[in-house]
């Protein structure tokens, strides 16, 4: 049997997973408001797009949508986005 071929959204879907990760180390190792903003739009980014990767459905909202494993990531992603907005704020705070 030969093999199947991959859908190219699965693909995107996973350079869009290796993105966000990238932005997350970016905004914990070098904290500021552009790594905040880019971090914050991969996160939106990747909750709309993860589809091919998704998993499970964790809170049901109705028969077609729902909250998977994989928008767990977008959350912590965002919130990620929120402690290095503070860390900047505060670090430029503590410079003045």
């Amino acid at each position: 049997m030969p093999a199947q071929p991959v859908d190219p959204s699965v693909f995107h879907a996973l350079v869009l997973l290796n993105l966000l990760f990238v932005t997350g180390a970016w905004c914990l190792a070098r904290p500021t408001y552009r790594a905040a903003v880019v971090m914050a739009g991969v996160s939106f980014a990747w909750f709309m797009w993860n589809g091919p990767v998704e998993g499970r459905v964790l809170i049901s909202i109705n028969l077609d949508h729902g909250f998977t494993e994989s928008d767990i990531l977008s959350i912590l992603g965002v919130v990620i986005a929120a402690i290095t907005f503070v860390r900047t704020r505060e670090r430029r705070r503590y410079e003045e």
